[in-house]
């Protein structure tokens, strides 16, 4: 594979869109787009899928399961205390098992999110290019011997790019 890259640099998100479905439309295949924030329309656009709420349920049930089955343990088989003739396995611990569910599902989403993207402490970016990670939107492309790169520069450029850069 090709380390060069032809990266579109865009200034607001109605441009990127246009040009991402200009591009997509002719058949040419986008490596990656960056933006400041979610852009949800993208995922439709490039036919993304992802796993991430499915896995996110099944840590939330996990950590359901998990916290009632500490809880109950602990109050009902391991030490059961008695206070004023109430049973010991109630739904007290609802409110308990409601915020560890939250918690075991950030941070085993987070978790699986970091790994799957290799990203962390010592990552090396994969795209690097000054105030990718500001207020700019970008739509990478892997240059290939195939690729016309004047045809996906003026597709950028009618897209609304402010700056077309290969590196």
């Amino acid at each position: 594979m090709n380390n060069t890259a032809i990266y579109g640099v865009f200034d607001n998100e109605d441009s990127l869109l246009s040009a991402v479905r200009k591009i997509s439309d002719r058949g040419i295949q986008i490596t990656d787009v960056v933006s400041p924030y979610p852009i949800e329309e993208l995922f439709h656009i490039l036919k993304l899928k992802t796993r991430i709420p499915v896995l996110a349920f099944m840590y939330g049930v996990f950590g359901m399961l998990a916290t009632f089955g500490f809880l109950y343990w602990t109050s009902v088989v391991n030490y059961p205390l008695v206070f004023g003739g109430k049973p010991q396995n109630t739904l007290s611990f609802v409110i308990v098992i409601f915020v560890m569910i939250i918690n075991i599902t950030i941070a085993s989403t987070l978790t699986t999110f970091f790994l799957r993207e290799k990203k962390g402490p010592g990552a090396v970016p994969k795209y690097d290019y000054p105030g990718m990670t500001d207020d700019k939107y970008f739509i990478i492309i892997e240059k290939s011997a195939e690729l016309d790169a004047d045809a996906v520069n003026a597709l950028l450029k009618s897209g609304g790019a402010i700056e077309i850069t290969e590196k």
